[in-house]
């Protein structure tokens, strides 16, 4: 029986955990997922401090300031960036204050440097403009206890930043998947065997590449079981060493040809199988299922087949188990190029290129849409997702596509 994509992705994410927490250094800890609240010990910033550059001051003081009649005021000091002041203000004096600088006790306004003439001992207020301003109170961005990030958090630039700035030497993330990646094929070979190749007697185990690629992109922490020959005993020995990782993903030997062993293997290994086929192109020799707590992963063997499963259920799968609350790429309506005619009732998903033109998105085919033509794949930025009720596409209609990596997402101009 062949799923449905949708019902095979709900089958495959529904049989997924969220992996537990550990602890990592904080520069360690970019792009993962916080396992739990962090709140502030501290209040942030931890003192009134000043906005910019210029003269602490009272209001009072500054109020009848106008060009041409400055308001003189007499500089008790200079504070800079990780100084205290050591004097509070009094009446019709002012500090000089550098951004970030402590704002001294009587001050309720900051002068930006360029409204006076930037005195060091007496200083000419030109302009009143920033009374009661530029001065950036204390606990304004976080309080003692607040929670400075969310658990659940993907943890960016800006979230390191904060994370940092309350003291996290270590930080709670969710813990990597740990994904075996196995290939498999009398011919296939690893790049170091390059001449027999050019002799034409096998190929290159592209799938060794994009698939531990992918993975490591999606965020896993990849184990390398290199290549197995169409031999069972092999092929049982090189899954066992995959003991101890969250997903096992095999590629090829998932279809009925006399040589696909994957199936009896795992069966033999006393591996639970949840689905051997979906209805789509390419890509319909899909195997799922448990093998103890690891969960597998049967990738067909074509090169763009392997690809686009990985795509649409390996990596939704990975960024679920490490904590991930957005699953799957973004898709948009697009307009289509080319005419496009299809013979077999599957929900097709073909390899496109997607531009923009006065900000309209058009995709167009990235040509032929063999199933081991991996340049395709190379060369597209999107998948457009063809339903099985659509025979025929025009060129001008419209069609979803996924979007894949930031290519399509970003742009040669600067819009600002």
């Amino acid at each position: 029986m062949a799923f449905s994509v949708r019902e095979t992705s709900d089958r495959i994410l529904g049989a997924a955990r969220v992996l537990g927490p550990e602890l990592v250094t904080l520069r360690d800890s970019l792009v993962r997922i916080l396992a739990e609240d962090v709140r502030s010990p501290i209040e942030l910033p931890p003192w009134d401090n000043s906005s910019m550059d210029g003269y602490a001051v009272r209001a009072a003081d500054v109020a009848e300031a106008r060009a041409g009649h400055p308001v003189l005021l007499r500089v008790l000091e200079t504070v800079r960036a990780g100084q205290r002041p050591t004097r509070a203000l009094s009446e019709a004096t002012a500090i000089r204050v550098m951004t970030g600088a402590p704002v001294p006790n009587g001050a309720d306004s900051v002068i930006r440097v360029e409204d006076t003439d930037g005195g060091e001992s007496m200083v000419a207020i030109r302009d009143p403009r920033d009374a009661h301003r530029n001065i950036r109170p204390r606990g304004e961005d976080l309080r003692v206890g607040a929670v400075a990030i969310d658990g659940g958090a993907l943890i960016g630039p800006a979230q390191l930043g904060v994370l940092a700035s309350v003291g996290c030497v270590t930080v709670p993330v969710i813990r990597r998947p740990r994904v075996a990646v196995l290939a498999s094929g009398d011919e296939l070979v690893d790049v170091d065997r390059f001449d027999e190749v050019k002799r034409g007697d096998r190929i290159i185990s592209s799938n060794s590449y994009t698939i531990r690629a992918a993975a490591e992109a999606a965020g896993a922490e990849v184990i390398d079981l290199g290549i197995v020959p169409d031999e069972p005993d092999e092929y049982r020995t090189r899954i066992e060493r995959a003991k101890g990782c969250d997903i096992l993903v095999t590629c090829g030997g998932v279809s009925v040809g006399a040589f696909d062993f994957t199936k009896d293997v795992l069966r033999s290994l006393g591996a639970e199988q949840q689905l051997w086929r979906v209805s789509m192109r390419p890509g319909a020799p899909l195997g799922f299922g448990a093998l103890g707590d690891m969960l597998w992963l049967g990738l067909p063997g074509n090169p763009v087949s392997a690809m686009v499963t990985f795509e649409l259920f390996g990596r939704p799968l990975i960024r679920k188990m490490r904590g991930e609350k957005r699953l799957f790429r973004r898709a948009i309506d697009v307009r289509i190029d080319d005419a496009i005619t299809l013979a077999a009732p599957l929900t097709h998903f073909m390899r496109a290129i997607v531009h923009w033109e006065d900000d309209r998105p058009i995709a167009r085919l990235t040509g032929p849409q063999g199933s081991g033509l991996l340049t395709s794949m190379a060369r597209a930025n999107a998948l457009l997702v063809i339903p099985p009720e659509r025979e025929h596409i025009e060129p001008g209609e419209l069609a979803r596509a996924i979007l894949l990596g930031d290519d399509a997402a970003t742009s040669d101009r600067f819009y600002v």
